[in-house]
């Protein structure tokens, strides 16, 4: 099983650890990302949602895009 982030860790890696605000905004991030990224955002491969938990990448990063 591959490893899953919880909203607080994500946003603590995102945002730094002074975050003042809701855990609940990084759903609205992820959801914009796989808007992006995912063949099917409503059915999505690469970014999974660990339920009550927050969220696991499915696939391997393999390059570093900047």
């Amino acid at each position: 099983m591959k490893p899953f982030f919880s909203r607080l860790e994500l946003l603590n890696y995102l945002q730094g650890s002074a975050f003042k605000g809701y855990e609940r905004n990084i759903d609205v991030h992820i959801r914009n990302l796989r808007a992006k990224i995912e063949p099917n955002p409503s059915n999505p491969s690469y970014i999974e949602t660990v339920y009550g938990v927050g969220y696991r990448f499915t696939t391997q990063i393999t390059k570093e895009i900047r």
